[in-house]
C-alpha cells in the first residue's frame, strides 16, 4: 500500500538536514505511527539587516526583501525549499509549517533606505518566498513594507500566488503613478483540483486572475508569470494561461521551467509517486531532457530556461501564446528618478536654526 497523502501540505515528508551528521530514520518493520499533519509555528527571526542583495547575472534585480523564511504556500517544486537548511531544519515539512517573521522588518527597511549608502534601485520582493503568504494577513509587514518603499518612491518588483496583493492596491497606487511598482503573478495552472495538491495553501486560479483584473484595471502594470512550467505535467497550458490573464488585463507575460535543486528533486518525485504515479515517469524524464540529463542546473542563465529539444518547445510554445494574445515578453522598466528620503526631524529643526 502507498503512502496516504498529507492532506493540506505540498511536501509529504521531513528529510535530514544535509548539514546535520545525525538523521533519523525509521524502522520499516516497527509499528510506527505515519507522519501527522504538522501544525503551523510562527517563530521570530532576530535578523539585523532586511535588505538582501545578490549578484546573479540571470535574475532581474540585485536587492530583495523577504519579510518572512519558509512558506505556508507548501509548493512541492519550490526551489527555496534548500534555504530552510540553513536554520537546521528540513526541506519538506519544515519548510511549510515552520515559518520564521521578520517583526522588524519595516522599521530595518526604512533605517536601510534612510542611510547614505544605499543607491535607489529595483527591490525585488518574494524573490525566495511569497511575501503574501497566509500569515500576511495576521502581521502585514509586506504591507507596512511597501508604505516605507512608497514613502521613498523606491521601486519595487511584487511576485506572488496570493490574491491578498490586492488588499495593498492604495499603497500600489501610489508607487505606480511614479512608475515604481510592477506585480507578477505567478500561474502554474488553470486546474484547480492540480493547484490543491501541489500548491496548497496558495489562492486557486481564478482568485489569481482575479486579482490580475483588479491590479490591472487600477493602473498597476501586471505581468503573468508561467512558473514553473513542468514538461509532461503543466506546459500545454501556457497558451490558456497566458490569453486567460491577458482577458483580463495582463500587460506582459514571462515562464521559467521547473527548478529542483538539492533535495527538492526528492521531494518533488516522491510527491509524484504519492499523487501522480501515472505521470511519474514522463514527467521526471523530460525535466532530465532539459537539464542536461540531470534534475538541476545550476550554471547561470541556463537554469532559467532548460536546454534540448522539450526547452525549445516550450519557448516557442510561450512566444506563440503572447502573440496570439497580444501580450509584451519580459516586464516595464521601472524608475528610481522620483526616489527621495523623507526629512527627518533633526532635519527640520536645522532649517528653522538657517533661517
Amino acid at each position: 500500500m502507498g503512502q496516504e497523502p498529507i492532506h493540506g501540505r505540498g511536501s509529504q515528508s521531513n528529510p535530514g538536514n544535509r548539514f546535520e551528521k545525525a538523521a533519523y530514520h525509521p524502522d520499516p518493520d516497527a509499528d510506527e505511527p505515519q507522519t501527522p499533519r504538522p501544525l503551523t509555528q510562527l517563530l521570530p527571526d532576530r535578523s539585523r539587516s532586511i535588505i538582501a542583495h545578490n549578484d546573479s547575472p540571470d535574475i532581474g534585480f540585485k536587492s530583495g526583501v523577504n519579510p518572512y523564511r519558509g512558506c505556508e504556500h507548501g509548493c512541492i517544486y519550490c526551489y527555496a525549499r534548500p534555504t530552510h537548511e540553513y536554520l537546521g531544519f528540513s526541506a519538506g515539512l519544515d519548510f511549510e509549517s515552520k515559518i520564521l517573521v521578520k517583526h522588524e522588518a519595516p522599521e530595518l527597511l526604512r533605517a536601510e533606505l534612510l542611510s547614505p549608502r544605499w543607491q535607489p534601485q529595483v527591490i525585488g520582493m518574494s524573490g525566495v518566498t511569497d511575501c503574501y503568504q497566509p500569515i500576511e494577513r495576521q502581521f502585514q509587514l509586506t504591507r507596512r513594507c511597501l508604505a516605507v518603499l512608497a514613502e521613498f518612491r523606491n521601486p519595487v518588483a511584487l511576485i506572488t500566488k496570493n490574491h491578498l496583493v490586492t488588499r495593498d492596491l492604495d499603497l500600489l497606487t501610489q508607487l505606480a503613478a511614479f512608475q515604481a511598482v510592477t506585480v507578477s503573478i505567478s500561474i502554474t495552472s488553470l486546474d484547480a483540483d492540480l493547484m490543491r495538491i501541489m500548491e496548497p495553501r496558495t489562492s486557486i486560479p481564478q482568485r489569481r486572475l482575479a486579482a490580475i483584473q483588479k491590479l490591472s484595471s487600477a493602473g498597476i502594470p501586471v505581468c503573468v508569470l508561467v512558473a514553473p512550467v513542468i514538461p509532461g505535467l503543466t506546459d500545454h497550458e501556457m497558451p490558456a494561461i497566458i490569453a486567460a490573464a491577458a482577458q483580463v488585463g495582463a500587460r506582459y507575460a514571462a515562464y521559467q521551467p521547473v527548478r529542483l535543486p538539492l533535495g527538492v528533486a526528492d521531494l518533488f518525485e516522491q510527491w509524484l509517486s504519492i499523487h501522480l504515479p501515472d505521470r511519474k515517469t514522463k514527467v521526471m524524464e523530460r525535466i532530465r531532457g532539459m537539464r542536461h540529463g540531470k534534475l538541476n542546473d545550476c550554471n547561470f542563465f541556463d537554469r532559467m530556461s532548460g536546454e534540448g529539444i522539450f526547452a525549445e518547445q516550450i519557448d516557442g510554445l510561450f512566444r506563440i501564446a503572447c502573440r496570439q494574445a497580444g501580450i509584451t515578453s519580459g516586464g516595464p522598466e521601472l524608475s528610481t528618478q522620483h526616489f527621495r528620503r523623507p526629512l527627518q526631524a533633526g532635519d527640520q529643526l536645522d532649517l528653522f536654526e538657517g533661517s
